[in-house]
């Protein structure tokens, strides 16, 4: 399927229904309101489908900017193409899903991570630390850099409070992560997020929930899965 082509399905496959939720969550014109399960159909019909996502993001259509982060190649992601992309990213759909996967896959995911944290705009810095949490979900630990990432809990831990919305969730997210995926921080993670506490995010109406970081932590211990990596954060 050619860009136009698939622009042409999604348009077919769309519905109010579904617009309206994803407008709940952040979403804005132009977008078509399609099930995430539809995107996942796309993708098995798309050649090329590296260029095409490239192509679709750049549509600004929600829809196909979502569905350009399931047919992108993470691999072939560079730091030029990423940063449009979270610049792009208007919503929490799109910074911390869509552009924090390709990101926390690519080659230049923890550079960028460490960058976009720092930023003074809300989705920016969402993105940075949900791409911090997939890179902790996927990478050996013999790879990662224990001690900045301990730092990085400290800092999570001095200043998720006082922190934009949007970022206050990613925050939660990468320190539920450290202590899932990587063992040798899971007492260190929980510690910072008991002392944290539970962390309020104005979820504007919908139905989503913070998760409390301590009880999930344990819960992930009681079914014995600390440290278990995942294979891929998209999804």
């Amino acid at each position: 399927m050619t860009t136009s082509e698939i622009i042409t399905s999604l348009q077919s496959k769309g519905s109010e229904q579904i617009k309206k939720i994803l407008v709940r969550h952040g979403a804005r014109e132009p977008l078509f309101g399609v099930k995430v399960e539809d995107l996942k159909k796309i993708v098995k019909d798309v050649k090329d489908s590296h260029q095409v996502a490239l192509e679709l993001y750049s549509t600004g259509i929600y829809d196909a900017m979502y569905l350009a982060g399931l047919l992108a190649e993470p691999k072939r992601m560079d730091k030029p193409t990423l940063r449009k992309w979270v610049d792009g990213a208007y919503c929490y759909g799109l910074s911390e899903y869509t552009v924090a996967w390709m990101a926390a896959e690519s080659p230049v995911g923890w550079d960028l991570a460490l960058e976009w944290i720092r930023s003074d705009r809300e989705m920016t810095a969402a993105a940075g630390w949900a791409t911090l949490g997939g890179i902790v979900a996927l990478t050996p630990d013999s790879h990662l850099k224990i001690p900045k990432l301990k730092e990085l809990a400290e800092q999570v831990g001095e200043s998720i409070h006082d922190s934009p919305n949007r970022v206050k969730s990613s925050m939660n997210r990468f320190l539920i992560a450290l202590g899932s995926y990587v063992p040798e921080l899971t007492s260190f993670s929980k510690a910072i997020a008991v002392a944290i506490g539970k962390v309020t995010v104005n979820m504007d109406g919908t139905a989503c929930k913070v998760p409390y970081a301590p009880d999930y932590i344990s819960k992930i211990e009681k079914m014995g899965r600390i440290g278990k990596k995942r294979k891929t954060v998209i999804c």
